[in-house]
């Protein structure tokens, strides 16, 4: 691929982002609504929605009429997230058959994991969207909802987190060829998998907000990466001619970026190795569906790319992203210090 011509797509990107004075990389995490059986009886419920939601979401879960509040709602902010936590009594037939969802919801924007985790420790657990708002509970969980839902949170998160999405079109630029192509992007599923996996597993522990930081630094570096120099060699600061360097490191931070939405949402307790492959192969259809979708968007702005003066697109396509970029490390540097 010729980085000349998908640099149009990211000079188009870019640009519409710097116009937005309140753009943000925030990954739109989906919201939970947990209800967990208590061994004395009741049952806990906690709501968590995002700090920062899509405009125009108004989430409220919807609990069925049997179950009525026995405590007060606790709410407060934790991390990323707005956390309420309270007690239902739903009777002698608790939650099984109910319907338990939520509402507000806008279409193509983020959905909500609802889990419900028996006295027994088995977990029925899916994914809501505003086109299906609801979850009837059953008796039995089935694993092929978990496959399905983890898979869809993983692609969604990779779509709705502007900074992964620029990072895996940056990589792009970088690349001179089919076999460079195949590397980066196979670099950079390495790099992500193994820490999203060690993060995941409680293995490996990171402050989400200076994870945040450091991803905003990779789009900095890789905007540094991309501005054009004299020489034959056109990109040659940091990494050299072999991007799936910078693909590999970088990939390791954005993994724990990842592995930050996926805790926020949780792992099914009987299904952890199944539910963590779906998010991670959700990531890889999501990025491949980038990636794809970029090329081909580099293929029909061919010709208004070649009517371009030869650095002009690379050079705004970088200047873009490592302004965006800059904007985001201030933003998220403020918020860890205040």
């Amino acid at each position: 691929m010729n980085p000349g011509h998908a640099a149009h797509l990211l000079l188009l990107l870019a640009i519409g982002l710097l116009d937005q004075t309140t753009a943000t990389a925030h990954p739109l995490a989906p919201s939970l609504l947990e209800l967990r059986a208590e061994a004395a009886g009741g049952i806990a419920v906690v709501w968590k929605t995002p700090l920062r939601m899509a405009v125009g979401m108004q989430l409220d879960p919807v609990l069925p009429e049997r179950c009525q509040a026995t405590t007060e709602a606790e709410s407060r902010a934790e991390g990323t997230a707005f956390v309420m936590r309270w007690r239902v009594d739903c009777g002698d037939a608790g939650l099984t058959g109910a319907r338990i969802g939520v509402t507000g919801m806008i279409p193509r924007g983020p959905g909500a994991v609802v889990r419900v985790e028996r006295a027994s420790g088995a977990i029925v657990q899916g994914y809501v969207t505003a086109g299906q708002p609801f979850l009837s509970i059953p008796e039995v969980p089935s694993r092929a909802d978990v496959l399905r839902n983890y898979l869809r949170i993983g692609a969604e998160h990779l779509f709705f987190g502007l900074d992964h999405v620029l990072f895996v079109l940056g990589l792009l630029l970088l690349v001179h060829s089919r076999r460079a192509l195949l590397l980066t992007v196979t670099a950079f599923t390495l790099g992500h998998s193994v820490t999203l996996s060690l993060a995941a597993l409680e293995l490996l522990e990171v402050p989400s907000r200076w994870v945040e930081v450091a991803i905003a630094g990779t789009l900095v570096a890789l905007a540094f990466e991309l501005v054009p120099r004299a020489g034959p060699a056109r990109s040659s600061a940091l990494f050299g001619q072999r991007p799936w360097r910078m693909a590999f490191t970088f990939g390791l931070l954005h993994g724990l970026g990842f592995a930050g939405a996926l805790n926020e949402v949780g792992l099914p307790h009987s299904e952890i190795p199944l539910a963590l492959l779906s998010f991670n192969l959700g990531i890889e259809v999501g990025q491949l569906a980038l990636v794809a979708a970029a090329l081909l968007a580099a293929l029909a702005a061919r010709p208004v790319v070649a009517a371009l003066p030869p650095r002009l697109p690379l050079r705004v396509a970088a200047y873009g992203i490592g302004g965006l970029a800059a904007y985001w490390m201030i933003e998220r540097v403020s918020a860890v210090a205040s």
